[in-house]
This record gives C-alpha cells, sequence and structure tokens, in this order.
C-alpha cells in the first residue's frame, strides 16, 4: 500500500446527529418510561456508531490502482490529476459538475482531487474525489 487515508465524518456532525437522537429518546423516555429510553439510547448509541463507520471514504493507492470506497481504476486510465482548494471543489460538485463524472465525495470535507479518466470505453470524464490531504494525493497520483 503506497498511499491510503480514511476521509471520517468530523466530531461536531457526529454530536449533532447524537442530539436528535437523544431527543428522540427522551420522547420515548416521556411516553414510555425508564426501560424503554434505555433501550432507545442503546439503539440510538449503536445507530451512530454504525453511521460513523458507513460514511468514512477510504481512499487507496497500491501498485496498480486507485481505489476509492468501492470503486477502482488501473493507473493505465488515469490522465491527469489536479488538487483543488474547497471554492474549486464546491463548483465541480454543484454549477460545473458533469452528470457523467464519479464522485468520491463527503461534504464535510471540502478539499479534493479531480482525476481525469483515458479510457475510450469509459463515458466517466473524470473522479472527483474529497481528501483532507490532496496535495499528498495528487503528487503521488501524478507520479504514475
Amino acid at each position: 500500500m503506497r498511499y491510503r487515508e480514511v476521509v471520517r465524518m468530523p466530531v461536531w456532525l457526529l454530536l449533532i446527529i447524537y442530539f436528535f437522537l437523544l431527543t428522540l429518546v427522551l420522547s420515548i423516555w416521556a411516553a414510555l418510561g425508564n426501560n424503554a429510553a434505555l433501550g432507545a439510547l442503546i439503539a440510538a448509541s449503536a445507530l451512530l456508531l454504525l453511521i460513523a463507520i458507513k460514511t468514512a471514504l477510504t481512499i487507496e493507492i497500491d501498485e496498480k490502482e486507485l481505489r476509492v470506497g468501492k470503486a477502482h481504476i488501473a493507473f493505465e486510465y488515469l490522465g491527469s490529476v489536479e488538487a483543488l482548494d474547497s471554492e474549486q471543489v464546491r463548483k465541480l460538485r454543484t454549477r460545473d459538475a458533469d452528470p457523467a463524472a464519479f464522485l468520491g465525495i463527503r461534504f464535510w470535507s471540502s478539499t479534493g482531487v479531480r482525476v481525469a479518466i483515458n479510457d475510450p470505453r469509459d463515458a466517466t470524464p473524470y473522479w472527483l474525489i474529497t481528501s483532507n490531504n490532496c496535495e499528498a494525493l495528487a503528487k503521488i497520483l501524478n507520479k504514475n
């Protein structure tokens, strides 16, 4: 493994989600009592843990390919790679987006890379990948 990054949900966002889940637990406690509230609290905590695990975006680079989540592509089909700041990522996610592009994005990560795809059999023009370390990711991908 030459590069590995996991883009996880920030703590502040997890706390907001947990707050909303706790309001549901409070409603259950008011209506059904302590035992139901305890069960709801355990379920809410497990749900928050599941949300934190399932929403993480894993970016991996080995000797042969780039993997973003469950998607993967061989280096031979990669074109130029460009590191993007938050404004450029925002535009590529919204106004300047290509509907055929692959989006490996998480809204809580504002920087990323744009990877051009050079495969005549693939209609995907580029991959937009959010990354907390976009400069290092772009540097490694441009070396291939």
